[in-house]
């Protein structure tokens, strides 16, 4: 009794201050100290987080923490990048050496369940494929019987692969391989028949490693869901709020029609959701900490869903990646923001 009347106590105290973990903030707090956010990316996808020969960033990945920079700090140039394996991704966030992780991580129930992690929503829905050289003649995953497969460690990729053969009663032989670089070198090199990974990275590779795009073919079968999905740490609700409706208003802003070009025109709409969205009425800043413009300063940094789609995967990029999936609910897509108001 009597400590279950201390605990009471310390909690009462802990809300009638205001000072709780929750409400802390303590990530926004750190960010707009260091004036840059530091965000987790993948060591080089093209379409999701690739540097060019001068080092400067691109990607749907790169783009969103863009946008969280926009929202936090007010600069979506604010953003310092760090290239990450699979294996070191989740390690190098829960020691708090990146306030993001944007990198093609894929929300599974185990890491959910045992990490100490907050997925936001889904950012790009993909899929695990197969790419295989043309000339070995194979046009169906259930033909790979044998093969020797390029896979990268600390991914669901590996999992899934011993999953699928046994589930069609085919043997694999496997070639682990952790830097992707290096795993890609092996695969063009000959070292395995076979490349084991999201769809959206196979296309990324096949168009910007290979010599001759043309030679190689990605399977027709998606074996896996692959939600794609930034992530923050567990221990600051408040920054994972501001992470996850990031997300929501790029989403948003597509469905209500407002673009990278159009944000200040928009802001005379008489539509409420609109009015909302951009802050001419007061109120959605406060609930994250931040003025009530900054779902304008998202959109005028990298614009809506669909541009952000577009510029870095859609059919006018080497990927040539159609929306499928990726399209907003209202188009027959999955892509859906829940309400700002």
């Amino acid at each position: 009794m009597k400590k279950h009347i201390l605990l009471t106590l310390v909690v009462s105290a802990a809300v009638a201050t205001g000072v709780t973990d929750a409400e802390a903030g303590a990530t926004l707090d750190k960010v707009k100290e260091r004036g840059e956010l530091v965000c987790g990316v993948s060591q080089g996808s093209a379409g999701l987080s690739l540097p060019d020969s001068n080092g400067a960033w691109s990607g749907l990945d790169v783009d969103y923490c863009r946008a969280v920079a926009a929202a936090a700090i007010g600069d979506p140039a604010k953003v310092r990048f760090v290239p990450l394996s699979s294996a070191q991704r989740f390690q190098v966030l829960e020691a708090g050496d990146i306030d993001v992780l944007s990198r093609n991580t894929t929300k599974t129930s185990t890491r959910d369940g045992t990490l100490p992690v907050l997925f936001v929503d889904t950012i790009f829905y993909d899929g695990q494929a197969f790419m295989v050289p043309k000339s070995l003649g194979i046009t169906a995953s259930n033909e790979l019987d044998g093969a020797t497969v390029c896979v990268q460690p600390g991914t669901v990729n590996e999992q899934n692969l011993v999953d699928y053969f046994a589930a069609n009663s085919m043997t694999f032989k496997s070639v682990v391989i952790e830097s992707l670089p290096e795993l890609e070198s092996a695969f063009y090199a000959g070292r395995c028949d076979v490349y084991l990974s999201d769809a959206s990275t196979l296309s990324a590779s096949r168009a910007t490693r290979a010599e001759i795009p043309a030679d190689f073919m990605i399977l027709p079968e998606r074996i896996t869901k692959s939600p794609l999905a930034p992530v923050v740490r567990s221990d600051d609700v408040e920054w994972y709020k501001l992470a996850a409706w990031t997300r929501n208003i790029l989403v948003e802003a597509e469905e209500l029609g407002i673009t990278q070009a159009n944000v200040e025109e928009m802001e005379q709409s008489p539509n409420p959701a609109i009015q909302r969205l951009l802050g001419v009425q007061e109120g959605i800043g406060k609930s994250f900490g931040l003025d009530d413009d900054w779902a304008a300063r998202v959109i005028s940094a990298v614009g809506n869903y669909g541009e952000v789609y577009d510029r870095n995967l859609g059919p006018d990029t080497p990927l040539q990646l159609e929306r499928g999936l990726n399209a907003l609910w209202t188009d027959g897509g999955l892509m859906y923001s829940s309400p700002v108001q």
